[in-house]
């Protein structure tokens, strides 16, 4: 098993799901655009600022994750070819520390915010208040959707980084 093309291709993956994070960060721009337009109502005018800023928000998350995957690529060959058992050994460290943060944030947290959103549309009856909170419910199912494929990928990294280590 070549580690390195394992690494390569974990790291490719990345960088093609990262760019749906911008996908989305656009959508939700263009449906405040949208809101901004052609909103009659108060509640459509409330979701005016909620969406812009769910979707720079986005929009951010994914230009961040593919810069730093795409820097990160080039930077597996030197630190492969510089010393290949250290190589394995900083990704396993680094895979599993992604991995507790998923488990802690993505699986967590995330879901506790949406409940904590939806009580509060439950409970408050304004409209930027509703907007600001079924916008938020939306980003994080988005979150959550990119995200738990991205650790589904790099679970399944790990497990390929741990043989490699054995094998060693």
């Amino acid at each position: 098993m070549d580690i390195l093309k394992t690494a390569t291709e974990w790291a490719r993956a990345e960088l093609f799901s990262t760019p749906f994070f911008i996908l989305f960060g656009v959508l939700f721009m263009a449906a405040s655009l949208g809101f901004w337009q052609l909103g009659k109502t108060d509640m459509a005018r409330a979701y005016i600022i909620p969406t812009l800023v769910a979707g720079a928000l986005l929009t951010i998350i994914g230009l961040g994750l593919f810069f730093t995957n795409k820097s990160r690529i080039a930077q597996f060959e030197t630190a492969y070819n510089t010393d290949s058992t250290a190589f394995v050994i900083s990704e396993i460290e680094r895979t599993e520390a992604t991995l507790k943060e998923y488990k802690n944030v993505v699986f967590t947290a995330i879901p506790l915010i949406i409940v904590a959103c939806a009580l509060v549309i439950f409970f408050v009856n304004t409209p930027i208040w509703r907007a600001s909170m079924i916008t938020t419910i939306a980003m994080l199912v988005v979150i959550l959707l990119i995200d738990g494929t991205a650790y589904a990928r790099i679970e399944a990294y790990n497990e390929q980084l741990q043989l490699a280590e054995k094998k060693n």
